[in-house]
């Protein structure tokens, strides 16, 4: 790729590989200091469903040996390394013999999905409003209007999905509440099920964007001043090009890079309230997954489930890094 030099790319990748061992490191430390024992867990679970169990502390301890959590925790952090390298999270605890791979698999499309339209959008409707909101030619009334749309910014994305569950499924009946689609629907390129999909998908997605995009509308906003005292700006304007080219190809395209900057930063943001709201829809994605295993206190999905979701926006970031060069050609990291 031009401009990029095989030492800024391995050191782009050092930082990378750095980031996903001290995450995955976290991970396996946060679910082991929180009280209770996931073995245990289990057990009085099934405990309240059947009814007692005869010989729970032989089951117990047979149990904690197959899984591995009577090894000394260096043993199991190596183990765990070594796991997560080869993709094998192992079985899931509460879902035994259910392993965290065939869960993770099956979550994962629906989290991509709903991530990328909700992150797309969020950004597009964002810049295109603070783009609009800095234009000179923009009528007072649009610029007037504009802030009263961003009244969800401060608010938590849970927050905002509680709302939208109580007006529009609660009470207006316009949505479902929970699930990606339909019952008895069976998943395919058919247009019941991609419809179905649509309409469970518009709740999630409203939620996470409408408390996103004013970061986005400020920030563009902020450049867009900036920009319009530039000298090139004067030239533009003194040779007589349309107001419109001038937008676009002066003033959007110089102020976008600082806004792809912080969407690299921003990513863990955006992930972590997806996680919340899947969870609060019920959605088949990664928060779903992370939150029941939070519940059971389960180990290797928490974990498996975790970093999955943390490599995904790694490799995020470290794209957007890579494709500066491909966006301004100004930017180049070769060498002097």
């Amino acid at each position: 790729m031009k401009g990029i030099t095989l030492n800024y790319l391995a050191r782009r990748l050092g930082v990378f590989v750095l980031t996903i061992w001290v995450a995955a490191t976290i991970i396996f430390i946060v679910p082991r200091l929180s009280p209770g024992d996931p073995i245990q867990s289990m057990i009085t679970q099934a405990t309240a469903t059947t009814g007692s169990i005869e010989g729970s502390d032989r089951i117990i301890e047979a149990w904690r040996e197959r899984f591995g959590l009577n090894d000394n925790i260096i043993v199991q952090y190596i183990r765990y390394l070594g796991n997560l390298i080869r993709f094998d999270f192992g079985y899931s605890l509460s879902e035994f013999p259910t392993t965290v791979a065939d869960m993770v698999s099956r979550a994962l499309p629906w989290s991509i999905g709903l991530g990328f339209v909700s992150l797309m959008l969020t950004f597009f409707i964002g810049n295109f409003l603070g783009a609009i909101q800095a234009w000179q030619r923009t009528p007072g009334w649009i610029k007037t209007s504009i802030p009263f749309t961003m009244i969800f910014t401060s608010v938590p994305s849970v927050l905002a999905a509680l709302l939208f569950i109580y007006l529009f499924a609660f009470n207006m009946k316009l949505f479902p509440i929970q699930g990606p689609y339909g019952r008895g629907l069976v998943e395919g390129f058919n247009w019941p099920f991609i419809s179905s999909v649509i309409h469970h998908g518009i709740l999630p997605t409203a939620a996470l964007v409408v408390v996103s995009f004013g970061y986005w509308t400020l920030g563009m906003r902020g450049m867009m001043v900036t920009i319009e005292g530039e000298d090139y700006m004067t030239l533009a304007q003194a040779k007589g090009l349309r107001p419109f080219y001038v937008l676009y190809r002066y003033m959007v395209r110089n102020a976008i890079l600082p806004q792809i900057t912080a969407l690299a930063l921003s990513l863990s943001t955006l992930v972590g309230g997806q996680i919340l709201v899947e969870a609060l829809f019920s959605y088949r994605g990664m928060g779903t997954v992370i939150f029941r295993a939070i519940r059971s206190q389960d180990y290797n999905v928490l974990q498996g489930a975790s970093y999955m979701v943390i490599l995904l926006t790694a490799l995020g970031a470290l794209a957007i890094d890579l494709l500066y060069p491909l966006i301004d050609p100004r930017i180049s990291f070769e060498g002097k």
